[in-house]
């Protein structure tokens, strides 16, 4: 589907400029004609590829859209005028343009859910399926509000792990600077006070990693890149993301920090999904994508194949060893008195605030942890300087 510019004249001959998007020219003729419209002239729009930085759609502005069209919507007010409204309302950044797009698409005849599907940048697969399902039953409104505290919810838990995780990625940049500039600029003078022949182990090694610094940091520097180009290329192959999620699973403390937001994320989109009219064969494919975690989604799948096949969803769930036994019962209960969805939301909630708990935790563990790591660092670096220093000075004496 391509992006036409359009000049038409309106019934009273008034001249009318517009951008739609459709499959080909004559659809958009076809288009404007239902409208009462008579193009002049419609030109395909090329995209341009551009080289630099361009800006994400945050989905807090996603999720703030969602809530003021919910309001709109719920008011009386028809959609096409919400959307217009948004529009003029100025809703952040590059969120604008696809809003604007979307309007011209459902005044095209399109329905809301297949207009947000042709803007993947903005909206996630999970957002159109319930607003399909909102649209076909009737309660587009609730919708739109669920998806809205939804994507608060997750801005959130984002927001809160990456506000935890400023102090010690500050302290290791301090920590790996001071560090780097002792042995690039600092070791290198001692030297020639300290001969080769009564070099310590700790000093040689030192030294060693100096000279790398100093001597070959093109080598390092390419040895680095090549590193990190490698890592990069692993992850994005299956067999690598597949060795990265079952690795990270496994890491004591935080490899169950991350199982729980994975189920976290799972269990409040099914529950969701459900609690809005989507069926559970459809909940359960866009919920697996939602998990981030590759062994959590094959996991999903297989529970998927016992659902379809007739089965309850708790026992796949429990085989899969990823979910913990108390979950697996909640859920189970939930199934026998067809209350699944809000069973699900009710774990959602549960197992965040003990996951936000967890999180402060682990985050005043790695604090002193960093601490600890650059106290060894730099007293590593005084022992190799300032040890055989003492013995040569003895030496003397």
């Amino acid at each position: 589907m391509g992006t036409f510019e359009y000049i038409a004249k309106s019934s009273s001959g008034e001249e009318v400029i517009g951008v739609m998007r459709g499959d080909s020219e004559q659809a958009v003729v076809r288009t404007l004609n239902e409208r009462s419209l008579f193009p002049v002239r419609i030109e395909e729009q090329v995209e341009q590829i551009r080289i630099g930085w361009r800006r994400r759609i945050r989905q807090r502005d996603v999720g703030m859209m969602f809530g003021q069209l919910a309001d709109l919507l719920r008011a009386g007010v028809p959609m096409l005028r919400a959307l217009e409204t948004l529009v003029r309302a100025g809703i952040g950044g590059r969120l604008v343009q696809v809003v604007v797009e979307v309007r011209d698409e459902i005044s095209a005849g399109m329905a809301l859910a297949d207009a947000m599907e042709q803007h993947g940048e903005a909206f996630k697969p999970l957002h159109a399926a319930m607003v399909r399902a909102g649209e076909r039953g009737g309660f587009l409104e609730d919708v739109l509000t669920n998806l809205s505290g939804f994507i608060e919810r997750q801005d959130e838990l984002r927001s809160r792990v990456r506000g935890a995780m400023i102090y010690p990625l500050v302290l290791v940049v301090i920590g790996t600077t001071l560090l780097l500039g002792i042995l690039i600029f600092l070791v290198p003078q001692f030297k020639e006070f300290i001969p080769v022949e009564t070099r310590p182990a700790p000093t040689a090694v030192l030294f060693a990693f100096s000279d790398l610094l100093v001597e070959r940091q093109f080598l390092l520097l390419g040895f680095v890149i090549l590193g990190v180009l490698g890592v990069r290329f692993l992850l994005r192959s299956r067999l690598g993301r597949g060795l990265w999620d079952r690795w990270r699973l496994k890491i004591p403390f935080t490899g169950k920090i991350v199982r729980m937001v994975g189920i976290t994320r799972f269990c409040r989109i099914l529950g969701t999904m459900l609690a809005n009219g989507v069926p559970i064969l459809q909940a359960l494919a866009i919920s697996r994508d939602a998990t981030g975690c590759d062994a959590l989604a094959v996991a999903i799948d297989e529970a998927g194949e016992s659902v379809r096949a007739g089965e309850p969803l708790a026992q796949p769930l429990k085989a899969s060893g990823f979910f913990p036994a108390e979950i697996i019962e909640i859920i189970a209960v939930g199934e026998e008195s067809n209350q699944l969805e809000n069973v699900l939301v009710q774990i959602a909630d549960t197992v965040d605030r003990r996951t936000g708990r967890q999180v402060d935790q682990a985050v005043r563990l790695v604090e002193p942890a960093i601490l600890v790591l650059m106290a060894v660092g730099i007293g590593f670096v005084a022992v190799g300087l300032l040890y055989p220093l003492f013995t040569l000075g003895e030496a003397l004496r």
